[in-house]
């Protein structure tokens, strides 16, 4: 597989740990920047692309690798390193660039072909009005995003299956998809983001976003190293007040304050433990019994008071239940003091280094 032979063995959290040579030599993609700092951002983005292709398993032999291609800084850099892991991989795919052209007023229609011509890279654009779709069906004072996407989604996985791309590739990065995640949490109501690969709802399309691991910031230096002729959306971009706007600017503000968090709210992502939710579609909470053996662990402490001994009798309940002594040190010399039916409380510990026994509090259900 393409990203077992890019990667070895090698795991995310190493993308920063020590330096090797691989991708020190010159490849005809890196447009002769000789900065070091350049050198190791972009050996930092193959890598986390690479380790999305092998984690989700999104490029196989014979794919057809259909790069949609919008003129902005993440789209941009997306086909720029599918083309390079294209040249090195032992595998063969195609990449091949489309850009859905959605006739927005000032629109620069020559930017991309020149680009892609100049590149060298095989590409088609495809001419749709859906702008004037969006405008006429959208009520004034609301955002346009969620229709004009629909409308784009629909026009490219349709050209995806009519020329027979086996993989839609989109430039949604990590940051885009803890947006999303938030965008649902705050405004809709349920636990949901964007996976990083995803079978179409009628199933004719695979969509996959290889930059899943990128960070939004390492896009945006690597997109101002390689002068990508950046194309503004100047139907979206334009309007005021985006919900998606507010949440990324929160999540620049998080990564400004706490570098980690962001990093750490993915990895949330790919860390699901559905029984301490609450969905009932998603875990059996109706069913779930006790598996109680005959062992007993008695309180520890100093004393349980019992009120009403005569009610609790009536359930069945003990009106004097045993209690053995706390000892957070966990000693040898440990007794029970309160009952001489309890049994001697040991623990073992590890000394430290001044010979003294550890604190240790003991642990009775981890997942509380």
């Amino acid at each position: 597989m393409l990203s077992d032979v890019l990667l070895g063995k090698a795991q995310p959290d190493d993308a920063s740990d020590g330096e090797d040579d691989s991708d020190n030599e010159r490849h005809d993609l890196d447009d002769g920047i000789k900065s070091s700092r350049f050198k190791k951002l972009q050996k930092k983005l193959r890598k986390e692309v690479s380790w999305a292709i092998r984690d989700f398993k999104m490029i196989e032999d014979g794919d057809v690798v259909m790069v949609c291609i919008s003129g902005g800084k993440d789209s941009f850099t997306l086909l720029d390193i599918l083309l390079f892991l294209k040249r090195i991989a032992p595998i063969n795919f195609e990449v091949v660039a489309v850009n859905l052209d959605q006739k927005q007023p000032g629109f620069p229609e020559d930017v991309l072909p020149r680009y892609l011509s100049e590149q060298g890279i095989p590409y088609y654009i495809l001419e749709k009005d859906t702008y004037s779709i969006v405008k006429s069906v959208v009520p004034e004072g609301k955002t346009y995003c969620s229709a004009c996407s629909r409308l784009r989604r629909g026009s490219l996985y349709g050209f995806a299956k009519q020329i027979g791309a086996t993989k839609v590739a989109l430039g949604h990065h990590r940051d885009d998809i803890l947006a999303t995640f938030f965008l649902n949490l705050f405004h809709g109501g349920s636990l949901k983001a964007m996976p990083p690969k995803l079978l179409s709802d009628d199933k004719q399309n695979v969509l996959i976003r290889p930059l899943a691991y990128v960070a939004e910031k390492d896009i945006i230096k690597y997109a101002n190293y390689k002068k990508f002729p950046i194309i503004p959306c100047n139907l979206c971009g334009s309007q005021e007040n985006l919900q998606r706007a507010m949440i990324n600017e929160m999540l620049r503000a998080w990564d400004n304050e706490h570098p980690k968090r962001l990093a750490s709210m993915f990895k949330a992502l790919q860390n699901v433990a559905p029984s301490q939710l609450a969905d009932r579609q998603l875990f059996d909470f109706e069913n779930l019994n006790l598996a109680r053996d005959d062992s007993q662990r008695l309180f520890e402490g100093d004393n349980i008071q019992v009120g009403v001994a005569d009610a609790l009798d009536k359930m069945g309940l003990p009106t004097n239940p045993l209690v053995q002594t706390f000892n957070p040190k966990f000693g040898d010399s440990a007794k029970n003091a309160s009952n001489t039916d309890a049994k001697n409380s040991t623990a073992k510990t590890d000394k430290d280094s001044s010979g003294d026994k550890a604190y240790k509090i003991p642990v009775i259900n981890p997942l509380i």
